[in-house]
């Protein structure tokens, strides 16, 4: 699941963009990723520039934002109906994204610098070219499954999974609502010949708009195993390790160690994926370039914003106006507890997301339970200092204390003096923060969470003793309607 320099690229030695100086070489440069592959379809699909000078030096420094130019046009047709942009990850490296809104028979990818074609440029994508609305899905799991690079093996699926070793829908059909429907915002999910199908408990069932939006672009791109599951859309994890009652397999956003939900990629990290370049702005593409100024001219203070959903927000906050010199902590909104300004200090306007890459060092407490900005943070240029917890999302587990982030214990009784060792410790403190930089763009960008999800699904289907059913009371989810440039599929045609 890594997408790393060609490595061609790693013999070459790293330098840094000197004085003096000249442009990056339209030979030695390098360009690849899933975006030059016609059928990895993604809702954003991107691929990356390294810049490289006339010796075979990449650099590692921005040559300029304008270095490279980048043009995608459909060669068969009058009209290319495709969102670009370049963005600089101020590192040498370029990410380019771009969105499809039709779909079309060729894709022709030009990536210049001055006037001259950089590596094997243009690349042509023979297609047909598919745009994320068109329900085209590949029939071959095996097929699509390569398409896209997808890892064999997950092992967080292999260990939410291991406490099931069979899954019986007609079982669960019945005795998952009636351990939680009454109480909990539950969805009972069918997908049967890839079609999706659902039905709801509880009140608070908003947030089913991210689970129907991810099942249906993924029917949209690969034939789903029919499979029944149970996904809870409230924040803690429902089915306790402790439990009396028999375990249930139920999907969650969220994992902890003190329960056995199965967890899926948060539904912010999701929506995030299915949204780039559209109504989204804070997505793993776009905080690779806006990342702050280079490591030594950020500002030194700890930084924290958020609301008041844990306790430790309010001593972190509290710590903060202790020692402002080092934190600086401050609460956007109350909702949970009563706010005491004498205590707390005043309610600050929110800041741009991007705006807290100025500051070197981030913290990460708790919200309800994990906090879903992790994915973010770590994509910055700043070192996050993260809280031990309980709570995990889907990739926690691969994350290693030291090398992607500086630990801290639940309580913060020790968070000033892992503050004063990365202020005392740079070069390690920046070491890490580019460790897990690199683990996020190699693990989190929206290829990632397709695989997630499919192998998930895949997986889990193969452990069901019984036909998933249609069962009564459940409603079709249909693919949404409103496509301004519907797509013919070459694989409904008749033979």
């Amino acid at each position: 699941m890594h997408t790393l320099w060609p490595l061609c690229l790693a013999l070459g030695a790293a330098v840094a963009a000197g004085a003096g100086r000249v442009g990056p070489s339209a030979e030695h440069s390098a360009v690849w990723g899933p975006g030059l592959r016609a059928a990895a379809v993604l809702p954003a699909r991107y691929f990356y520039v390294q810049a490289v000078d006339a010796q075979g030096q990449r650099f590692t420094s921005s040559p300029g934002e304008n270095a490279f130019q980048v043009k995608i046009t459909a060669p068969d047709e009058q009209f290319t109906r495709v969102g670009v942009q370049v963005l600089d990850r101020k590192d040498g490296s370029f990410l380019v994204r771009y969105r499809m809104y039709a779909s079309y028979k060729t894709l022709k990818i030009e990536v210049k610098t001055g006037d001259k074609h950089v590596a094997k440029s243009p690349y042509v994508l023979e297609g047909p070219v598919y745009h994320e609305n068109c329900d085209c899905p590949q029939e071959e799991t095996s097929v699509w499954l390569e398409e896209m690079n997808c890892p064999q093996i997950i092992p967080q699926i292999q260990r939410d999974l291991a406490n099931f070793p069979i899954v019986d829908p007609d079982k669960i059909a019945t005795e998952i609502p009636q351990r939680f429907g009454q109480r909990q915002s539950l969805c009972h999910y069918t997908i049967k010949d890839n079609e999706v199908y659902i039905k709801t408990y509880g009140e608070h069932v908003g947030f089913r708009i991210f689970m129907d939006a991810i099942l249906l672009s993924l029917t949209r791109k690969v034939k789903m195993p029919d499979v029944e599951f149970f996904v809870n859309l409230g924040d803690w994890p429902l089915e306790k390790k402790k439990s009396s009652q028999k375990l249930h397999p139920i999907f969650s956003w969220c994992g902890s160690t003190e329960s056995k939900d199965i967890v899926m990629p948060t539904y912010d990290l999701t929506d995030s994926v299915l949204e780039t370049m559209g109504r989204v702005s804070l997505d793993m593409m776009s905080v690779q370039a806006n990342t702050g100024p280079p490591w030594e001219d950020k500002n030194t203070t700890a930084f924290w914003r958020g609301r008041d959903s844990r306790k430790e927000r309010l001593e972190l906050v509290k710590l903060s106006r202790k020692h402002p010199d080092i934190i600086d902590a401050a609460f956007t909104n109350f909702f949970f507890f009563k706010h005491d300004e004498n205590l707390y200090g005043p309610i600050v306007k929110h800041i741009s997301f991007f705006d807290f890459f100025k500051y070197k060092y981030q913290i990460n407490v708790d919200g309800t339970v994990a906090a879903y900005r992790l994915p973010y943070l770590l994509a910055g240029n700043s070192v996050v200092l993260k809280q031990d917890s309980i709570y995990y999302e889907h990739f926690y587990n691969e994350l290693q204390p030291w090398k992607h982030y500086i630990p801290f214990k639940s309580d913060l009784s020790d968070l000033l003096d892992k503050l004063q060792w990365a202020k005392e410790h740079d070069e390690e403190a920046k070491n890490i923060a580019k460790s897990g930089q690199e683990f996020v763009r190699n693990n989190l960008m929206g290829d990632h969470i397709f695989c997630y999800y499919f192998k998930l699904f895949q997986e889990y289907a193969s452990l069901q003793v019984s036909e998933p059913k249609i069962r009564e009371g459940m409603e079709k989810v249909h693919q949404p309607d409103d496509d301004l440039f519907p797509c013919t599929c070459h694989r409904k045609k008749v033979q």
